[in-house]
């Protein structure tokens, strides 16, 4: 007998484990959770990991456990099977009087590669693996890792004992040494690489957030303000009139009671997340907030002017934030003056779901604010990423010319759900019109000067603003389930006659490398100008902020996995092709590409 220590998912010393043979007894501390995390690695559970499970908890639970890599409760645990008992006082000794009382009693302890029973069922029903298969296969599109989870777990329904050890050894062999566990495995590093700041120090003092404004009850405003109470802060958004400060409150507890609806949150949760939230109509009832957020639109002078009325208000050393997307933020924190105090918190829509967080570096913000903003993002459960100030941050100005080149394409001759169909196959949630059309085309555009100048003031002024209106670059029916728009296609053809573009046909290869090699040869002109700390903080921006496919590792990784001397000679190739400066290459990447180098 061994009395061992097994590593739990979030308590190494949560898990007492007294072996005898193979078969383990089980106390598990009532807090503790368990889980299998390798698929988010783009692995699975070796070392009989995928054999053994499904003999203690069943199929079903075991495909669930390996596929999401999602932890359980020791309560599930306990129901599940995976252990014999929870303890509530000391945990080594509980769980050695437990073993103790087992040996005494002299009961059977079969090992569980010779368990067979939860195996049965099935056996008697093999459709169950499709059918889970199908249940997943929206949200693993693309990775590999849950697929081969899956296969294991049959291979021990299917085969002797021994036989399966050898199914789950080869497939690990396989993803251990292929692109998408590499990728993700990175990503798990760069994701913890992003809090760290090189010229912030750990004794940094960090400002205490205790009640937080935010300016703007709109869609933006509203879904940061969840993120307050969400973690148990109170929040008070002020708008300019009472119809638009109801209308945002009225969607915040919409989208709360629907949240509720699903059994993910409580009728009693509703109530008190909705009582951390007040209104305002005066923005004098934000003096006493630690940290005020500006979510207003995008519009320099209103954003100006909002700055400077705060100035006057909020108390000594409060931080006054700018949700900006693209604006300048030395210019908004020049209208107050105190610009040290004033950084840019660029959340991302829907803002109370998507976990990535710009954090906007102003050239006068002080330390103690990056530091402060950075750990407050964790707080409320965001995934932060320190940038600098240039217009579009990070992700927009890369993205700016990922859809400038899908315009560019589509008058070319590549219709907009081709090139959208290229970019989903690559592993994007939706391509770039769709994305447009998600957004609405309406953004920035103005009714009463538009002239019909561009394709976007065409569709607008048909009223063709994208998903809110049933249409766009696509055509959309009730469910908002998108259809490729004929006059769309007509409507580049004009554009590009118009422009002397004789449009043809146009490869899958061409397309993915048009929209694609831009955004890594912006992101080297980024890290050039010293926008982004580093590379790997570019493709956490991507992944959490544009659905970069994470098994791709990111812009930046995935400029690795080509070369940066391939990325290099095919953006000199359309260079030479177009005559276009556009694909001027980045004088960093020249650099590296020279030197044998990776972006790191």
């Amino acid at each position: 007998m061994q009395l061992t220590s097994m590593v739990d998912y979030d308590n190494v010393d949560g898990v007492a484990v007294l072996t005898l043979d193979n078969p383990p007894v089980n106390a598990l501390s009532q807090g503790v959770r368990q889980g299998l995390p390798e698929v988010n690695l783009g692995l699975l559970p070796g070392a009989g990991g995928t054999q053994r499970l499904p003999r203690v908890v069943g199929v079903e639970k075991a495909l669930q456990m390996v596929t999401s890599g999602a932890p359980i409760s020791a309560a599930e645990a306990l129901e599940a099977g995976l252990v014999d008992r929870l303890v509530e006082g000391d945990l080594r000794e509980d769980a050695l009087a437990f073993a103790r009382g087992i040996i005494a009693r002299d009961e059977p302890l079969p090992r569980i590669r010779d368990r067979d029973d939860k195996l049965q069922a099935a056996r008697d029903n093999p459709a169950v693996f499709e059918q889970f298969r199908r249940g997943i296969a929206r949200k693993t599109r693309g990775f590999l890792a849950p697929e081969y989870n899956i296969r294991c777990i049959e291979a021990a329904v299917s085969q002797p004992f021994d036989e399966g050890m050898k199914t789950e050894s080869k497939l690990f062999r396989e993803l251990l040494q292929g692109p998408q566990s590499a990728a993700q495995q990175y990503f798990f590093f760069a994701e913890r690489q992003a809090a760290k700041i090189p010229d912030v120090d750990r004794d940094t003092p960090e400002i205490p957030i205790v009640a937080v404004g935010v300016i703007g009850a709109g869609t933006m405003g509203g879904g940061i303000a969840m993120n307050m109470a969400n973690v148990g802060i109170p929040v008070t958004i002020v708008e300019t009139s009472q119809e638009a400060l109801d209308r945002g409150l009225g969607v915040i507890r919409r989208n709360y009671e629907n949240t509720a609806s699903k059994g993910r949150i409580s009728a009693a949760d509703v109530e008190q997340r909705m009582d951390l939230i007040s209104g305002s109509l005066q923005l004098q009832d934000l003096a006493n907030c630690d940290l005020v957020i500006e979510a207003v639109f995008e519009n320099m002078e209103v954003k100006k002017a909002i700055f400077g009325r705060l100035d006057a208000i909020v108390k000594p050393g409060a931080i006054m934030a700018s949700n900006t997307s693209a604006l300048d933020l030395n210019e908004i924190a020049a209208a107050t003056a105190r610009p040290e105090a004033v950084i840019g918190l660029h959340f991302f829509s829907p803002a109370n779901v998507m976990k990535l967080l710009e954090v906007v570096r102003g050239d006068a913000t002080a330390k103690a604010v990056i530091k402060t903003c950075m750990a407050f993002a964790r707080r409320i459960k965001k995934v932060p990423v320190l940038v600098g100030v240039c217009h579009g941050f990070v992700g927009n100005r890369i993205l700016f010319v990922r859809q400038a080149q899908a315009h560019q394409l589509a008058l070319e001759g590549a219709p907009p759900h081709e090139v959208d169909r290229v970019l989903y196959e690559f592993g994007f949630p939706m391509g770039a019109f769709q994305m447009s059309d998600l957004a609405g085309l309406d953004i920035g555009w103005n009714k009463e000067t538009s002239r019909g100048e561009t394709i976007r003031d065409r569709l607008c002024e048909a009223g063709r603003r994208g998903q809110k209106t049933g249409a766009g670059f696509y055509d959309y029916d009730e469910n908002r389930k998108p259809t490729p728009a004929p006059m769309v296609t007509e409507l580049f053809a004009e554009f590009a006659a118009r422009a002397g573009i004789t449009q043809r046909a146009i490869s899958d290869e061409e397309i993915l490398e048009r929209c694609v090699l831009p955004m890594i040869n912006e992101g080297a002109k980024i890290l050039a100008e010293g926008i982004a700390v580093r590379a790997s903080d570019i493709d956490v921006v991507y992944v959490y902020g544009y659905g970069w496919p994470v098994y791709r590792g990111g812009p930046m990784h995935y400029a690795n996995s080509l070369g940066p001397d391939k990325v290099l000679q095919r953006l000199r190739h359309y260079q030479e092709l177009t005559g276009d400066d556009f694909w001027q290459p980045s004088q960093y990447l020249v650099e590296l590409a020279e030197q044998g180098g990776r972006f790191s």
